[in-house]
C-alpha cells in the first residue's frame, strides 16, 4: 500500500468527515469513499465531496490491518478498510448527510474532537 502524493497535489487531499479516510479529491470523485459511499454518494458528485469532506485535518494514521490495530480501535477505525486516516477532521457535516446516516442506522460522531463518545 503506497500513499505517496506529489507535492503539487497535496492541496487536493481531503478527509471524509464521517470516517476520516484521506484521499485525493480526484479519487473521491472516481471511486467515492470505500467506507461511506453507500450512504454519502461521493462518487461522481463534486458537491457531495465538497460538503462531506474537509481539507482541514490533523495527523495521519496508515492502517494495514484495522481489525487488529489498537490505534484503529482507539480512533474508531477498526471496522473500516485499510488506508490512510486523519486523526482529527475539522468541518461541519450538513444536516442532510447526518439524516442520511441516521436513516441508514449509523450514529454520526464528529471527527473533530467536539463530541466525546459515551463509554459503553
Amino acid at each position: 500500500m503506497s500513499f505517496y502524493v506529489p507535492p503539487g497535489q497535496q492541496r487536493t487531499l481531503r478527509a471524509c468527515m464521517v470516517c476520516s479516510l484521506v484521499q485525493l479529491h480526484s479519487k473521491f470523485m472516481r471511486e467515492g469513499c470505500p467506507n461511506c459511499d453507500n450512504v454519502l454518494n461521493f462518487r461522481g458528485n463534486n458537491d457531495a465531496i465538497q460538503e462531506g469532506t474537509s481539507q482541514v485535518f490533523e495527523g495521519l494514521i496508515t492502517l494495514r490491518d484495522p481489525t487488529t490495530s489498537w490505534v484503529a480501535r482507539w480512533q474508531r477505525l477498526d471496522s473500516y478498510v485499510p488506508g490512510t486516516y486523519a486523526v482529527k477532521v475539522t468541518g461541519s457535516l450538513p444536516d442532510e448527510f447526518v439524516a442520511r446516516l441516521e436513516d441508514s442506522g449509523i450514529k454520526y460522531i464528529p471527527r473533530d474532537g467536539s463530541s466525546v463518545e459515551e463509554e459503553s
